[in-house]
């Protein structure tokens, strides 16, 4: 199998947003929809899986070889698990479990949605070729 892509989720308070990337960072297919945060975690985490059912859904997927996931905090990426306080449904909820057999099994990364945005900005962004750089989550929430 040829693994050239990766999914993404970014999770946040107001949207859930996925997508197919290849190694140069271009998006190939894109999925969105509302948080329910007011909502139960496992309501939340049906939005979840309907964003991924658009990616998984796709030819595309078969290419891709990891999901990883951005996502409001506080997030513990040694447990799996999130506590994001504008989704009060969701504390120590296990996210990386979940989305990983949504996903049949890809390997899952989690972090936080300001280290994922930092990474993303000094990889293909304002900070690419600067040693440091300082970015914040300014969005439902600021972090």
């Amino acid at each position: 199998m040829h693994t050239d892509l990766v999914a993404a989720l970014d999770i946040g308070g107001t949207k859930i947003a996925g997508a197919l990337v290849d190694g140069h960072g271009r998006i190939l297919l894109r999925a969105q929809r509302a948080t329910p945060a007011q909502e139960d975690g496992d309501t939340v985490m049906r939005a979840v899986e309907e964003t991924l059912g658009e990616l998984t859904d796709s030819p595309l997927w078969g290419r891709a070889g990891a999901l990883g996931i951005g996502s409001a905090g506080p997030v513990d990426a040694s447990t799996g698990t999130v506590s994001p306080v504008n989704v009060p449904g969701w504390r120590d909820y296990p996210l990386v479990s979940r989305v990983r057999e949504a996903a049949g099994g890809l390997p899952v990364e989690l972090i936080g949605d300001g280290v994922a945005i930092t990474a993303a900005e000094h990889w293909q962004g304002a900070a690419r070729g600067h040693d440091n750089a300082l970015c914040m989550v300014v969005s439902t929430g600021v972090g």
